[in-house]
């Protein structure tokens, strides 16, 4: 029998008493599953029965049978009732993919809901329309190696759950501090993906210690107003839309080992919030002065605001939003706006920013880095918008379009991809940036990463097979040597520059995560991250190289 894992990551709604869940006001209509009769496809032991996951309590669960799909358990509430609302609290082994159905007659099934891109936690599915004596939750995809377990099986009816994607109702706080504290490895990862050598513990402080030196260097309070920014002494502008994003995330996951995250995180909200965007004020305008003002037309970025909306459906997670910001409002509003302003109508790919539309030079122009597919289901699963799987989906082609047909023996992508409307091909010399804009170069680096977190979390097939190709590419190019990666690339393997930068080496460990073959590299890539000390002047890399430490580390989820 596998032991219980991750009880903490299930007590993030309501007030948790000698094991019982009782519901708070943002949920307080009555539990129509609490007590009712179960009925499931499998037991993992005789202990772990179907009637543990209606009891109210989150120190029992279901346990399905390990190894094998598809499993179910379903619940007979007795009569036919409306069905508004259905809440999964996932032990650490949750369903990837699987159907929430409805059946006057246990026979007869109708699904209302359904994703292929669950993550674990809590499922709070709001907005279903319904009706059945008998719920059924039907896995098809595992999402780990075990089976399917549930602390707790919730059903409620419609009245006074609003549809999170026009009205989310707020995320009460969790007991006891963040849902998912930093090192306390809640949300395991796909199952095959490597793991570190050594003791998770001590790669845990490695990632603490950075996190610290990089905290004094970069998040500042020189702006007043209670603000919190992130200060970037290599970009264009002291403060910029793309490191308050990092700034957020960060912070959010390093809750548990920061004990003034929520603070810090506030008070960055806050600073974003007060810097709109001139042409979409739920947008972030991206770029501001020494005085904290907004400048360079007051236009958006796309990658600050995908990170923003980000951040906060991780703060969402991790604190609730019963305090003094509704994060899960503020990030449907977000990720709303994302769709209308900086993703593009025709072509369902990124633009650069709110700042390009239709008929400009830059409107079929897209950014590799901008390609942030666990972003896009993180967004879907937020806000039940099925635009994002067409999202997802578009990216995902034409990067596997852009491998095959520009790089075929590395897998490298291009910073800037251009003729987005017909058939998308790296640029051709300068079209925003630098002569280098086509080829691998200070925005591409971002890509093993990007991939690499995507597929260790989702256990993607596209991106996993993505994430592969450039790992397999960079191990043989360098023949296992880390400090051999060059600071960028042709597309076609040949480097650019000489020397040694943690924006292109760490994100490659990410990358490795995802190739069983590749221990012995993703170990030598972790030791020559440890051996690179942070540069307070290159607030760009030393960011990279914290975020991959995290992921690398196994502290990295998806809200």
């Amino acid at each position: 029998m596998r032991p219980l894992l991750a009880t903490a990551a299930v007590a993030t709604v309501g007030t948790l008493l000698g094991g019982f869940m009782l519901a708070t006001s943002a949920q307080a209509a009555t539990n129509l599953a609490l007590g009712r009769t179960t009925a499931v496809s499998s037991t993992e032991t005789s202990s772990l029965g179907g009637a543990n996951a209606v009891d109210g309590s989150t120190s029992t669960r279901w346990a399905s049978a390990e190894g094998s799909d598809p499993q179910w358990i379903r619940v007979d509430l007795g009569s036919v009732q409306q069905i508004g609302q259905v809440t999964l609290r996932w032990e650490a082994a949750y369903g990837k993919a699987y159907r929430i159905e409805v059946s006057p007659d246990a026979s007869t099934w109708t699904t209302v809901y359904s994703t292929t891109t669950g993550n674990g936690g809590v499922d709070d599915l709001t907005g279903l329309t319904g009706s059945g004596r008998y719920v059924r939750m039907y896995g098809t995809a595992r999402g780990t190696a075990w089976g399917y377990s549930l602390f707790e099986f919730e059903v409620y009816p419609p009245s006074g759950t609003p549809s999170p994607s026009t009205s989310p109702s707020a995320s009460p706080p969790p007991p006891g501090g963040p849902a998912v504290p930093f090192g306390s490895h809640l949300r395991p990862y796909a199952a095959g993906t490597l793991k570190l050598t050594g003791a998770a513990a001590t790669h845990d402080q490695t990632v603490i210690s950075y996190y610290n030196t990089w905290k004094a260097a970069f998040v500042k309070q020189n702006c007043g107003n209670g603000w919190y920014e992130v200060y970037s002494p290599d970009a264009d502008h002291p403060y910029v839309a793309e490191a308050q994003g990092y700034g957020m995330v960060i912070t959010a996951l390093m809750a548990g080992a920061d004990p003034n995250a929520k603070t810090q995180f506030d008070g960055l909200l806050k600073y974003v919030l007060a810097h709109p965007s001139v042409n979409n004020p739920n947008l972030h305008a991206a770029e501001q002065n020494t005085s904290c003002t907004s400048v360079n037309g007051s236009d958006s970025a796309t990658d600050g605001d995908l990170e923003i909306a980000y951040g906060l459906l991780l703060a969402d997670k991790q604190w609730g939003s019963t305090g003094t910001y509704n994060y899960k409002s503020l990030a449907v509003q977000r990720i709303n706006a994302i769709k209308a302003s900086e993703i593009n109508a025709t072509t369902k790919l990124t633009l650069l920013g709110d700042w390009s539309s239709a008929g400009d030079q830059y409107y079929y122009i897209s950014r590799t880095s901008d390609w942030m597919p666990g972003h896009f289901r993180a967004y879907r699963k937020a806000t039940g918008d099925t635009a994002w799987d067409t999202i997802l989906a578009k990216h995902q082609s034409v990067t596997a379009a852009l491998q095959s047909g520009y790089a075929p023996s590395t897998g490298l992508l291009p910073d800037f991809v251009i003729n987005t409307n017909t058939t998308p091909k790296p640029a051709t010399g300068q079209v925003l940036e630098d002569p280098n804009d086509g080829k691998y170069w200070w925005n591409a680096c971002r890509d093993p990463w990007r991939i690499g977190a995507d597929a260790v979390t989702s256990g993607d097939a596209q991106s996993l097979a993505a994430a592969r190709k450039l790992n397999s590419w960079v191990k043989t190019k360098t023949g296992g040597n880390p400090s051999s990666i060059a600071v960028g690339y042709a597309l076609n393997g040949t480097a650019i520059s000489s020397g040694s930068e943690a924006a292109f080496f760490a994100p490659f460990a990410v990358a490795a995560m995802t190739d069983p073959g590749s221990q012995a590299w993703l170990d030598a890539l972790w030791n020559k991250i440890k051996a690179t000390p942070l540069d307070t002047s290159g607030y760009y890399s030393a960011s990279l190289q914290l975020q991959t430490m995290i992921v690398v580390s196994g502290n990295f989820w998806t809200p």
